[in-house]
């Protein structure tokens, strides 16, 4: 019976597999790639850009490879919850163990005083392997098992068919491309995102940032990411367990959201971007919420709160107390004011005022390579919580919208046929009324 019973799961985890495989090939043929469109203007005039753009194909070969071979197997079968959930915080305290010795090891090439860098670090980097070999063994495991909990969490809502989330989940843990983002100078708005390999040094990411500058004359810049949504879901290697399941969440909603017109005009106006990228937070939010609080207790946030609240302003300290820094009300400070030159035609001024403010918050501790307006092009289309949009209504209005959904499958309904603003405001507005009703 045993022997059966485990013949019957293995198959069942294989056409998981198979049908993740099928899905993502849709996503490669179908929907919008993040890959540049290699016939505009723009990509021709990315000389350096160019050179340095991610490979998805042999990525995204590896990953359903990986996939399909772990979905056969799926040993996570035969072990108890609590096994399973004490795996993935040993994973996640491996990889914190291997970045602190990573960091030890750079630290010693750093260093003017070591003379011999290769022999200092020798025992360090030897350890680091050790455990980067446990880590790519537990690897597979521990990734079945998150896209597992958080499915048991999404079929709760409803986002299922007979126990199978659609589409399912997959997400693999990976080195991210980097993300060369494009906005114009006399307004903030993403106009092109490029993904560019992993691992570019500052000097070469300042390079084509200049490079986009004397050729296009346009404000760029290359930022990290947490998670992009091919599929597989790529995933940034990461110590922090509650991260990494709200971003999984999070771009599990993009492959959800494909299959409805929010998701498939991604990216067509700066609008649809942030209606796009906030609902997304959204669902991610909650969902990496409520796995940590069934698995996880101990670590759990408190829950997402979308009370409408007023435009962001900084609390004035009491009389005795030293000012505080908060960084999304200074940062919404900035974007507000950016917003106002820009709109006056002062752009010198406003990227003078964007490297000032730049140094004020690299003085309080946020390391911040550059703001310009590609900044606020990329971050400003995250706005499930008040600070990079400045007054941009859109993200208030998502927020607004989850406050007055029953559910989140409520909102994830309501939002996903919403193609405009005109049609979030319609949206929002019968969420209102109804609430009122109610």
């Amino acid at each position: 019976m045993k022997k059966v019973s485990s013949y019957r799961w293995n198959w069942r985890g294989f056409r998981r597999g198979f049908w993740a495989a099928v899905i993502g090939g849709l996503f490669l043929i179908g929907v919008r790639s993040p890959r540049p469109d290699q016939t505009s203007e723009d990509f021709h005039s990315l000389a350096i850009a160019r050179d340095h753009l991610f490979d998805f194909v042999d990525w995204e070969v590896s990953a359903f490879s990986d996939k399909l071979s772990t979905g056969a197997l799926g040993p996570q079968i035969f072990m108890t919850e609590h096994e399973r959930s004490q795996l993935v915080r040993d994973y996640f305290a491996l990889v914190g163990e291997i970045s602190r010795l990573e960091d030890e090891v750079e630290a010693l090439y750093a260093s003017p005083d070591i003379s011999n860098p290769d022999a200092a670090s020798l025992p360090l980097r030897q350890q680091r392997d050790v455990l980067r070999a446990r880590q790519s063994d537990q690897q597979a495991l521990v990734e079945a098992i998150i896209q597992e909990q958080i499915s048991e969490i999404l079929v709760e809502h409803g986002f299922g068919i007979g126990g199978q989330v659609i589409p399912p989940v997959q997400m693999r843990f990976t080195q991210l491309p980097t993300l060369l983002v494009l906005s114009p100078r006399d307004h903030i708005e993403r106009t092109g995102s490029y993904p560019l390999e992993h691992g570019l040094t500052v000097e070469r990411q300042e390079q084509i940032e200049a490079d986009v500058a004397s050729s296009l004359g346009t404000s760029s810049l290359i930022v990290p990411l947490g998670g992009l949504a091919v599929y597989p879901a790529m995933m940034i290697e990461t110590s922090n367990l509650a991260f990494a399941f709200e971003v999984a969440a999070h771009e599990w909603s993009h492959h959800y959201l494909t299959f409805f017109p929010l998701g498939v005009s991604y990216g067509t106006t700066p609008e649809l971007y942030t209606m796009n990228e906030t609902a997304a937070n959204i669902v991610g939010k909650e969902v990496g919420w409520e796995v940590l609080t069934r698995y996880y207790p101990d670590l759990a946030p408190p829950p997402p709160d979308y009370t409408p609240q007023p435009a962001e302003v900084a609390p004035a300290p009491g009389p005795s107390e030293a000012p505080t820094f908060d960084f999304r009300a200074e940062m919404h400070q900035t974007r507000v004011h950016v917003d106002e030159l820009l709109a006056q035609g002062r752009i010198a001024e406003a990227e003078a005022y964007m490297e000032a403010r730049r140094r004020v918050f690299l003085e309080n501790g946020y390391r911040i390579r550059k703001i310009n307006q590609a900044y606020f092009a990329f971050y400003g289309s995250y706005a499930d919580v008040p600070g990079y949009g400045g007054t941009d209504p859109i993200g208030p209005a998502i927020r607004e919208l989850r406050y007055y959904s029953h559910s989140l499958t409520d909102f994830v309904n309501r939002v996903r046929g919403i193609t405009t603003v005109a049609e979030l405001n319609a949206a929002l507005a019968i969420a209102r009324q109804g609430s009122s009703d109610g």
